[in-house]
């Protein structure tokens, strides 16, 4: 279950940003998007800005080419980065076109910065009234936020405002400010989000012989996720995720111990455009 949004989802939720948009065609990745609905991932998590690389083929335009005909079977999430009322308005309806739809199951702030960025997306008139009347239009179903970095502003983001999901950034602990297992997690937990991971597969690009089933498993294994946003690329690893969903069953605590500590360089690595200062997940530069 998805916090109070009261909608059931899959444990793996087909994330459509940066990896997603580097596969080699578009042709597979429309298999992809097809496969995984044929096989039970309904949900599907993009964002306004998600393009391919060095072009402005935006991966909701691709969505929107399988929406069209089936867009009751998907649970549809996207993002808005945009903080200026109007340019969120815009991007929304940019967002719809793209999508061939005329409403969103999830709509979320994309990447909450600081405690003073959670603080002035809740002015009066600001991004988050703007939200809230798409969602009393109907065009809009349900609200949340994600966040990279700061604890301390997903914090308060989950306890200043009426949202239902946070999608947080599971292995970064080094590198965030505060602490996200006893600020961010506990906050949204208690305020009854729907608490979704990303960035749980990176690890194994710094670190070698990392098992892709225990990265996922450590990270549905934690204490209130409901589910992990995970970029596909090809389709035998989509197949293997969803075996790995099919059979799976928490890792025991030493084992969550065991995956901590081989964790642990890259929890030190400061050096990933991830872990950076401004960084939005799924965008190329």
């Amino acid at each position: 279950m998805l916090g109070k949004t009261g909608v059931k989802v899959p444990l793996m939720t087909i994330g459509t940003g940066s990896r997603f948009m580097s596969a080699e065609s578009d042709e597979l990745r429309l298999q992809i998007l097809d496969y995984g609905l044929d096989h039970g991932l309904f949900y599907w998590d993009t964002a306004a800005i998600y393009k391919q690389a060095d072009s402005d083929h935006y991966s909701e335009e691709l969505l929107g080419e399988i929406l069209k005909d089936r867009r009751k079977e998907v649970f549809l999430a996207s993002k808005v980065s945009d903080r200026d009322p109007e340019l969120v308005k815009q991007t929304i309806e940019n967002s719809l076109t793209r999508l061939q739809t005329d409403y969103i199951d999830l709509y979320q702030v994309h990447s909450i910065e600081s405690v003073e960025d959670a603080r002035n997306i809740g002015v009066d008139g600001g991004l988050l009234d703007v939200l809230h009347k798409f969602k009393t239009e109907g065009i809009i179903h349900h609200i949340g936020f994600t966040g990279h970095r700061s604890a301390e502003g997903m914090k308060y983001a989950a306890e200043s405002y009426d949202f239902e999901t946070m999608i947080i950034a599971m292995n970064h602990w080094t590198q965030w400010e505060g602490d996200p297992e006893k600020q961010a997690i506990p906050a949204a937990a208690e305020n009854g989000l729907g608490i979704i991971a990303m960035k749980v597969i990176r690890p194994m690009d710094t670190i070698e012989n990392l098992d892709p089933e225990k990265l996922i498993r450590y990270a549905l294994s934690i204490e209130n996720i409901s589910t992990a946003v995970i970029g596909i690329d090809n389709l035998d690893v989509l197949k293997e995720n969803i075996e790995i969903i099919k059979h799976f069953e928490p890792l025991p605590p030493d084992e969550m111990a065991q995956m901590r500590m081989a964790l642990t360089p890259y929890y030190q690595h400061k050096n990933l455009d991830w872990m950076k200062p401004g960084y939005v997940d799924g965008c190329y530069a």
